[in-house]
């Protein structure tokens, strides 16, 4: 064999085994509906399997102490929630969003979480808000993703298209489940547009919506394998697209309290339990993983 050719075999295996090294995920707990304190819900979320927490960043210093000692005393990574006030004029909304996120990232995160913009704010307003982000994650050098969520700018799929086409969001936070909502629809004949987001996504908010509301009442139930199998399927596109990239993806289970979990009538008691939810969502997840190696 010559020489050229020899090198050429290495560099294959090289690309091959860098291929299959990339199959790390990281799962992480909301806290969301959790009625325990920080230090419970820090303890059970490790317990169950999680490498980290995903939690609204806190503004006091105290509270700021307080969460980076149990994380470490626990060894579990954070990722901040971060959000504009949609209630507020566009003006005093930019200016309070860009002082909580960088307040945020001074805490060094793993990576934050936005709630970015209004569906209420003209385009280019949204855009000033995506612009400030960039600069500030690049400052920093953490990843501010942006997540797909009703209310703001990303409400919609063609409306996050708007702002690709445009290159004014570079990360994203994949919460397809809302978008079910908006188009009343598994998105299932939407694959090209869908490419063009997963591409730019980095981090999943990995709960089962319909097309009628946000959240199933069980994700075990059979009645919604479709819909199940619909997720994990632009889920796991996700995942190998960042494996791609040579980058670890983040995965933050968020199925929620009531009222996003269903409940039963006059009672109001949830029709299933938030956390085993969320624990199966994972489970499955890690699964569908495992089969891709």
């Amino acid at each position: 064999m010559k020489h050229k050719e020899i090198l050429l075999l290495l560099l294959m295996l090289c690309g091959t085994l860098q291929l299959f090294s990339q199959d790390k995920v990281l799962f992480f707990q909301t806290d969301w509906g959790f009625e325990g304190d920080l230090e419970t819900f820090v303890q059970k979320a490790k317990a169950s399997g999680y490498e980290g927490i995903e939690i609204w960043a806190p503004r006091e210093i105290e509270q700021q102490q307080k969460v980076m000692r149990l994380l470490n005393e626990n060894s579990m990574q954070v990722i901040f929630l971060c959000g504009s006030n949609s209630s507020l004029p566009f003006k005093e909304s930019l200016e309070v969003y860009k002082s909580y996120l960088k307040n945020t990232l001074e805490l060094k995160p793993l990576a934050v979480n936005s709630h970015t913009g209004s569906d209420f704010y003209t385009k280019d307003q949204n855009a000033a808000f995506l612009k400030e982000a960039k600069k500030l994650s690049q400052l920093y050098k953490i990843p501010v993703y942006h997540e797909t969520h009703r209310g703001r700018f990303s409400y919609s799929l063609p409306e996050t298209l708007l702002f690709l086409e445009k290159n004014q969001v570079q990360n994203l936070t994949l919460d397809v489940s809302h978008w079910m909502v908006v188009h009343e629809s598994l998105l299932i004949n939407k694959d090209k547009l869908m490419e063009r987001v997963i591409d730019k996504t980095g981090h999943i908010h990995a709960r089962v919506g319909f097309e009628e509301g946000p959240q199933v009442n069980n994700p075990a139930a059979p009645e919604w394998k479709d819909a199940l199998e619909r997720h994990l399927s632009l889920w796991e596109s996700v995942i190998k697209k960042v494996w791609e990239k040579g980058k670890t993806p983040t995965i933050t289970t968020e199925f929620g309290p009531p009222n996003y979990m269903p409940t039963e009538p006059f009672s109001k008691n949830p029709l299933s339990d938030q956390w085993e939810a969320n624990v199966f969502i994972m489970k499955v997840l890690k699964e569908r993983i495992n089969n891709l190696h």
